[in-house]
């Protein structure tokens, strides 16, 4: 008989009622019994007989912030994580604020600088009419009101109340003042990032406006088409005996003067139009950023120049005192310098044709020498002009039909260069180093700084096109000479607001206010003292701008040069 009960492994258990059975048998059964047990997955409770009691689970805890219920053991790592970082951060403030620390101070101006800003506050001494409050001169006030207002002047003049007076005396000069603007305004347009660098940007093109403002108003600047031009405001001819109060016979100041003052116009004067007009066209080209404004001053630029061809006629000519303080030997090369600027200013290739023209260039006197070639001043305008339009083939070559005649101005322009230099006698100096452009004529410094500025400008376009130097003959010169020659001669008369006139031809310097030859200054000086100065001055890593210049330029697409005629045997 057999019993069947049940396995707790989960298998068949039978008993025997006979014990019959053999070892092998009972052994082979026990072997099938552990298969069948293994083959079969436990249950809890047989677990809990094979391994004993199972570990009851954890229960997790939390942390109820109010709007949120976290991990407790987050909400520990978190905490933890915020005040490491916030030790880590206040450890390193510590350390920052307990070890000292070096500071690098901008290096201190340089003289050059230091020059600049003082020479740069002589043009608001020397502003006429209501002064802004920014004027920063205390002792002077608003003065020349009734400019340009009493009898005898052109209908078309409203007023001519602004402006700046010219030197010591409180006349105003158009035709110096009007070279004096366009100095200011190429230094500008070339060294703008300097002007900045020395906070003084905005005030030179304050200079600049205050200038031109007044020059819209010695004509009629929205015409097309003018007869008459405002050449001068003020009168200072003592010559014949005449005890009519002017501004030399009655030497006060200008706020004090109760006279009339005359108006002295021009109806022939090409090279103050052509001058003026060169103002206005470089002036277009500072404010280009202004575009009503520099609109204007370009439509200003065009009339005067279209009046400097169609009324021919040196201003000079038709006045004693204008012949007397500033005598002009010529217009032509005011043609020149007038068309370069009216070019870039409007990109009107009519203009570059004019100032490339051989004949004009001929009269100017590009072709020939004499004791002031070479020599830059508001009379002699070709060596700028040459060097405006070398500028031009160095950096945009336009090519044929200019290249030839651009090739000449630029050959020029390395010759002038090497009479600069001391190596050369084309001009002599004086014990002292001061090159004598003006051959020992008085008022020496306005021509120095002048060809100082071109020297350093002339040598910043060379470095800006990758030219090392330039050749005088067979001798090679580095571009370091040209600057070289520019810091010998602003000597330390010229360290002053205003600059002087400057030294005899002995060195010889009295500082005697009545002796003007020695003593006084000029805005046409100071414009090229301040130009000769920015240029100088700084870092020389600042460039110059390349491209401002160019700016109202067209792209160039220069025209094939015509072939050459056919061979004939």
């Amino acid at each position: 008989m057999s019993m069947y009960g049940r396995d707790p492994w989960g298998g068949p258990l039978e008993i025997n009622a006979t014990d019959s059975a053999t070892d092998e048998d009972r052994s082979r059964n026990l072997q099938e019994l552990d298969r069948a047990a293994l083959s079969r997955p436990l249950d809890e409770t047989q677990q809990s007989w094979l391994l004993g009691p199972t570990e009851q689970k954890k229960k997790k805890k939390y942390v109820d912030l109010g709007c949120i219920i976290v991990s407790r053991k987050i909400f520990v790592w978190t905490v933890g994580t915020i005040l490491f970082a916030a030790f880590v951060a206040g450890f390193v403030t510590l350390i920052v604020k307990t070890v000292p620390r070096h500071h690098h101070k901008h290096p201190p101006p340089d003289n050059y600088t230091l020059a600049l800003h003082k020479a740069l506050m002589f043009f608001n001494a020397q502003k006429s009419g209501k002064l802004p409050k920014h004027n920063n001169v205390s002792w002077r006030g608003n003065s020349g009101m009734q400019d340009g207002k009493g009898p005898g002047v052109s209908s078309v003049i409203k007023d001519l109340v602004g402006g700046y007076y010219d030197a010591g005396d409180a006349i105003k000069f158009n035709f110096p003042q009007a070279y004096a603007m366009t100095m200011l305004s190429w230094s500008v347009i070339e060294y703008s990032a300097k002007y900045e660098a020395t906070g003084e940007l905005n005030h030179v093109k304050d200079i600049i406006k205050w200038g031109t403002d007044y020059f819209l108003k010695t004509f009629n600047s929205t015409a097309d088409t003018i007869t008459t031009l405002v050449a001068q405001v003020g009168s200072g001819n003592t010559d014949d005996g005449s005890t009519t109060p002017n501004d030399h016979f009655c030497w006060m100041r200008p706020e004090d003067i109760d006279y009339d003052r005359p108006v002295t116009e021009c109806h022939s004067c090409s090279d103050l139009a052509a001058e003026m007009a060169a103002s206005l066209a470089a002036a277009s080209i500072v404010f280009k950023d202004n575009k009503a404004y520099s609109k204007k001053l370009v439509h200003g630029a065009t009339t005067l120049f279209k009046f400097s061809r169609d009324q021919r006629g040196r201003y000079s000519a038709g006045s004693s005192e204008a012949a007397t303080f500033y005598n002009s030997t010529g217009y032509f090369d005011e043609f020149v310098w007038g068309g370069a600027w009216m070019y870039f200013a409007t990109g009107n290739n009519s203009y570059l044709k004019l100032a490339t023209t051989p004949g004009i260039a001929k009269h100017a006197g590009a072709f020939w020498g004499g004791q002031d070639y070479g020599v830059f001043s508001w009379d002699n305008k070709l060596a700028g002009s040459q060097v405006l339009l070398s500028r031009l083939r160095l950096f945009l070559s336009p090519g044929y039909p200019y290249e030839e005649i651009l090739r000449t101005f630029h050959n020029q322009t390395s010759i002038v260069m090497c009479s600069y230099l001391p190596v050369f006698t084309s001009f002599n100096r004086t014990k002292g180093g001061l090159i004598q452009l003006n051959h020992g004529r008085p008022q020496p410094l306005q021509y120095v700084v002048n060809a100082a500025f071109l020297a350093t400008l002339y040598s910043d376009y060379l470095e800006a096109a990758d030219t090392p130097g330039w050749y005088c003959g067979p001798n090679f010169f580095s571009t370091e000479k040209l600057r070289d020659f520019a810091r010998t001669q602003p000597n330390p008369n010229t360290i002053v607001g205003a600059m002087v006139a400057g030294p005899d031809k002995h060195d010889g310097f009295h500082d005697v206010r009545t002796n003007y030859n020695y003593t006084e200054p000029t805005l046409a000086g100071n414009a090229g003292l301040v130009a000769a100065l920015v240029a100088l001055s700084g870092d020389k890593s600042i460039p110059i701008d390349k491209n401002t210049l160019f700016s109202a330029v067209p792209p160039m697409f220069p025209t094939p040069p015509p072939p050459p005629a056919p061979w004939k045997p």
